[in-house]
């Protein structure tokens, strides 16, 4: 695994990511170990970004590595027209590691194709978002005490959600149910119906939030993605089609936690964060401690 770039969920094992859980625990309760002072990493954002970007640079910063690199397409020279090829080529020269998030869906493989560095994909298009999903299954197993056997609902967008995408592959290893919260327009793509249907994965789908939520284990929410809709129209349909709010909770199981990949628009009402099953801020704060296993077991420090 070491040296190895994290393109896909499924580029890792049940057995990886046990050990990125378990060295993510290591340093949540240590998280002064520096270990990556004598390595500089690339941090190429060509999508904007907050919480990955951030908890990122943040997890290299706390163990002592350098950041280089930049926050948008137009701080780079793909503004002046360089190809995504000749930034890559170029950024390896330079980089132990390279953290890239990118538009188009398949960019982080084809980087990782050419790249004389490990490439970590934070996101390409609406495919996949790998890290997103250790931190959520981080998030899970610290909640839960396991990923084994639990009821999951997926609500909001969850044909572009690419943290919906990774999640249900990376939990496909763990019996769970699925339950499919979405409008018909952002229904699940059939090639991960398809997928849990060969794994013999038990999933319903529905239209609305209802009273079904009180068996969850999990409530994981998305907003509705503007930036990947064409017309404007179709997403004012969709953009407040599920709401929680903190009423909706009141016959809910008491290990049930929500959580959120976040930013929130209005998908989640402001009075469910009081609520001890909110866990969405908690969700982010654990990305650091995720990514700094990740990185460092990449770079075979760990």
């Amino acid at each position: 695994m070491n040296r190895k770039s994290l393109i896909s969920i499924m580029d890792y094992s049940k057995e990886d990511i046990f050990k990125i859980l378990d060295l993510a625990e290591e340093f949540q309760n240590n998280p002064k170990q520096r270990l990556l002072e004598n390595f500089v990493i690339a941090s190429l954002f060509f999508e904007p970004s907050t919480r990955t970007r951030l908890s990122f640079e943040s997890a290299i910063q706390k163990l002592g590595g350098k950041v280089v690199g930049f926050s948008e397409a137009a701080n780079s020279s793909v503004a002046k027209g360089e190809s995504l090829k000749d930034t890559i080529l170029t950024v390896s020269n330079y980089s132990d590691l390279i953290i890239m998030r990118h538009p188009i869906e398949g960019s982080a493989r084809y980087a990782s194709e050419i790249s004389s560095t490990p490439i970590i994909n934070a996101g390409d298009g609406a495919n996949q978002h790998p890290t997103q999903c250790l931190l959520d299954l981080y998030s899970i197993r610290k909640t839960q005490g396991s990923l084994e056997n639990l009821n999951i609902f997926l609500v909001g967008d969850l044909k572009y959600g690419r943290t919906v995408h990774s999640l249900l592959m990376a939990m496909s290893d763990f019996n769970p149910s699925f339950n499919f919260v979405s409008p018909q327009q952002l229904r699940l793509p059939q090639e991960y119906k398809d997928f849990l249907n060969e794994k013999e994965i038990e999933y319903y789908e529905h239209d609305k939030l209802d009273e079904n939520i009180k068996y969850a284990d999990i409530i994981y929410v998305t907003r509705v993605q503007k930036e990947r809709f064409s017309d404007p129209v179709e997403y004012e349909k969709v953009k407040n089609a599920y709401v929680l709010k903190n009423k909706m909770l009141e016959e809910t199981k008491d290990n049930l936690r929500i959580l959120h990949p976040l930013p929130r628009v209005n998908e989640i009402d402001i009075d469910v964060d009081a609520n001890p099953k909110a866990y969405y801020f908690k969700q982010a704060e654990n990305g650091v401690y995720v990514r700094m296993a990740l990185i460092c077991h990449i770079l075979g420090v760990k």
